[in-house]
């Protein structure tokens, strides 16, 4: 009874620790800079780049993309492996995951948060900037969760749905692993692994909506939520950065806001960037149609010839 009951206790414990290094994995785009502290505007002390403290996640207003794609981008990890074992799974097992991810993700958090805290000159500007990340952390933190548990649990629409919010995420994840944000260098490669990640989202949403199949109503608006996922989520990226990444407008909120509506009205268009990325995710969503048809069909010759 004894073995049994530790047997039992192996399926949970790993994974908690699958989720903890999912959430591990979804922070490398920070942690492989080195996880030196942007320098700070509101810093109560001048500081080189260098003499500033590590932290866990990079508060930032300059790399706000980047801290909501590290925690979606673990949680979307973590979703998958479920999905994909959950026939062997042990009981608990989803929430042994998520409290992996969470003891992680909360514990950068809290980490993060208390050092720049302790750094920042005491004034309302830098509450609010301090609040305004963490609370922009908190809720990135939370979509995290909820693609976690529909990728790991929701029927195919709800799973494509996930997928295409964590492929959203991708593109920015990508980008920060190949430019390494305050360190990059740009050399030839890796401005030719940018150009070449700036597609991976749409490849992804177009191999969700393929799996997931057309077959019925809930599955094709499955699909047409994965393409306007695709479609406004990278603007919206675009406009956050461009809004709060300028110094100018920082004292300015409402010229912050309208210049950002501006930039993420441009950002959609062909010429934005964004709406190109719909091309080649339909591409691929009408290939892998094909080719998913082309192997039932064998399957079904296959077992009519038996």
């Amino acid at each position: 009874m004894n073995m049994i009951t530790r047997m039992d206790a192996i399926g949970p414990v790993s994974y908690l620790f699958v989720g903890a290094v999912s959430a591990i994995v979804g922070l490398l785009p920070w942690l492989v800079t080195g996880m030196r502290l942007p320098v700070q505007n509101l810093w109560a002390v001048d500081v080189s780049a260098a003499e500033m403290p590590l932290t866990l996640l990079p508060f930032s207003q300059y790399t706000i993309t980047l801290l909501v794609a590290v925690m979606v981008t673990g949680s979307a990890i973590a979703g998958g492996l479920a999905r994909a074992t959950r026939s062997r799974q042990p009981r608990f097992e989803l929430v042994a995951l998520v409290v992996g991810v969470q003891i992680v993700q909360v514990g950068a958090t809290v980490q993060t948060a208390v050092t720049v805290a302790t750094g920042l000159v005491d004034s309302t500007a830098a509450n609010v900037y301090l609040y305004g990340l963490t609370a922009g952390t908190i809720a990135a933190n939370l979509v995290g969760l909820l693609v976690l548990l529909l990728v790991a649990r929701a029927p195919a629409p709800g799973a494509v749905i996930a997928v295409s919010l964590a492929a959203v995420a991708m593109g920015p994840w990508l980008a920060g692993l190949i430019a390494r944000p305050f360190t990059f260098t740009a050399t030839e490669t890796a401005m030719a692994l940018l150009s070449a990640a700036r597609w991976v989202p749409a490849v992804i949403v177009g191999l969700a909506v393929a799996r997931c199949g057309l077959t019925t109503i809930g599955r094709v608006a499955a699909a047409v939520v994965g393409f306007l996922a695709l479609w406004i989520g990278p603007a919206v990226f675009t406009a956050v950065s461009a809004a709060t990444g300028s110094r100018v407008l920082a004292a300015r909120p409402a010229e912050m806001v309208d210049y950002g509506a501006q930039v993420f009205v441009n950002a959609l268009g062909v010429q934005g960037g964004s709406a190109s990325l719909l091309i080649p995710a339909v591409g691929v969503m009408v290939l892998g149609l094909i080719v998913g048809r082309g192997v039932r069909r064998r399957r079904l010759e296959q077992v009519s010839a038996a």
